[in-house]
């Protein structure tokens, strides 16, 4: 095993002692019930996602929803339609634990968002100060797990199912 801390695979004993990494989700919806899902611009695969991140030392989940918002797809013109009733978490592949967030998480706990954009498409820009992003798409909410990475499709398909109303 290489001792270099951006490649290590940690054990699973390892990776069970980490905690999850505090974050928002945020499903985006457009005025005809679409989600908004982008393309990582650090990733080779053609994996989609909702705009996520993390929630900052004394920062509240909502407070951090409406930065994320902001700092991903460079809008605030929106407004908080729900939050998830329950924290979500996901574990990373074991591969990926040593090489994200410096190997200091097994991977993310999230309360969700669910926002409605107040303006069109206009109103999104993803080359923000620290773009995330290469490209976006609105897809149908029945649409986006199946273009997420296979680790977030559970997730994604219950926090897609307590939002669905939303849509309509």
């Amino acid at each position: 095993m290489s001792k270099n801390k951006t490649t290590a695979v940690l054990s699973e004993t390892a990776i069970n002692k980490l905690p999850y990494r505090p974050c928002v989700g945020l499903l985006v919806l457009n005025t005809k019930g679409e989600v908004f899902v982008a393309q990582r611009n650090d990733m080779r695969s053609e994996a989609w996602q909702m705009p996520q991140g993390g929630i900052d030392k004394g920062e509240a989940p909502r407070d951090a929803a409406l930065r994320e918002l902001e700092e991903e797809i460079g809008t605030a013109d929106a407004e908080i339609l729900a939050e998830s009733a329950d924290w979500h978490s996901y574990d990373l592949p074991r591969e990926l634990v040593g090489r994200l967030w410096k190997g200091r998480y097994r991977g993310q706990t999230q309360k969700w968002f669910a926002l409605r954009l107040r303006g069109g498409d206009e109103t999104i820009n993803i080359e923000t100060e620290h773009p995330e992003f290469s490209a976006w798409k609105w897809v149908g909410i029945g649409e986006v797990a199946e273009f997420a990475v296979p680790f977030k499709r559970d997730l994604y398909r219950k926090i897609i199912e307590e939002f669905r109303h939303l849509a309509a």
